[in-house]
């Protein structure tokens, strides 16, 4: 007569202390983002009280205690006066302008990353990339000063063209209200292109190498495998980005435009966020400078909302 079988419940143990050792780790998990979220909540989602400054009339002197609550004054004031919305019109300009030529841009860090993958040499090629990242680490105000030292009307371009006898009269590049919008974006571009293609080249590293063996196999030569293969590996990180930069399309930043603004282009460069700096400080008016700003930020919500629900019909996928 044999014995009857043991039953044990080491299975479920096993599975207590599985299930104790994933809830340890996703606690562990939690607490390395908790800074991170601190972070965000004080830099991103605190600075949502100021928008209350909207409401009043507001005096630094006073504080806001002090101050006189006057509702939607400021918003109104925004459409009121004939001057005041062709201001705002000429500001939305410049920024959808300077914005749409960023875009129409951003395809160049994805070429600039496409091409220099393809150099074999590795040291010209790491040259190249450090070369062309090194811009976006220096200020723009230290950005300024090389423009201004090269092409100023005593800078080195004026000097060669005056020497040479190519003009006679220095060439204003800085202090001229023509082709403002190309300009700016030219330094944007120039300060910005390394930094940008170090995403797709890095995307490009995780592309699975059978696909280029499959293709020399095929017989297709590089620039097949490039347009066949790379591009559109890149493409879902291309669009990604460009689905972000549409929804920033508002947010030109102020540093830049800033530095190379004067009294000659100032009509042109003018971005919505120099002229709520603009308003706020130069001006005196923190309230409506509040009131443009929180504006903004409504329509860039809207536009991101947007433009992932485009994002989720047309591909399939979203980013929110």
């Amino acid at each position: 007569m044999t014995a009857p079988p043991v039953v044990t419940d080491q299975p479920s143990r096993i599975a207590r202390g599985r299930g104790a050792t994933s809830r340890r780790g996703s606690k562990k998990l939690f607490l390395s983002i908790v800074p991170l979220l601190v972070l965000v909540f004080l830099f991103s989602y605190f600075p949502l009280y100021g928008w209350v400054y909207s409401l009043f009339d507001y005096r630094p002197a006073r504080g806001l205690s002090g101050s006189k609550f006057v509702g939607l004054q400021w918003f109104q004031l925004l459409v009121s006066s004939p001057t005041q919305v062709s201001q705002i019109v000429q500001v939305m300009a410049n920024t959808l302008g300077m914005s749409f030529l960023g875009i129409a841009s951003s395809v160049l860090p994805l070429a600039f990353a496409v091409f220099l993958n393809e150099v074999r040499s590795k040291w010209f090629r790491n040259t190249v990339q450090t070369l062309t990242t090194l811009p976006n680490f220096i200020s723009w105000v230290l950005v300024y000063m090389i423009a201004f030292s090269m092409f100023s009307s005593t800078g080195l371009v004026n000097n060669v063209l005056v020497s040479s006898g190519i003009i006679t009269i220095p060439v204003k590049f800085l202090d001229s209200d023509t082709h403002v919008w190309l300009a700016m974006a030219g330094w944007g571009i120039w300060k910005t292109l390394g930094w940008g293609a170090i995403l797709y080249l890095a995307a490009i590293s995780g592309i699975d190498q059978a696909l280029y063996e499959s293709a020399k196999v095929d017989g297709a030569g590089r620039f097949q495998t490039m347009w066949y293969i790379t591009v559109p590996q890149l493409m879902p990180t291309y669009f990604v980005l460009l689905m972000l930069s549409v929804a920033n399309i508002l947010n030109n930043g102020m540093e830049q435009y800033y530095v190379f603004q004067n009294a000659f282009n100032k009509t042109h460069i003018q971005v919505l966020d120099l002229y709520v700096y603009n308003v706020g400080i130069t001006g005196n008016s923190l309230s409506l400078a509040t009131a443009v700003s929180m504006l903004k930020s409504i329509v860039s919500v809207v536009l991101l909302l947007t433009v992932n629900a485009i994002a989720k019909r047309v591909r399939g996928t979203s980013i929110v």
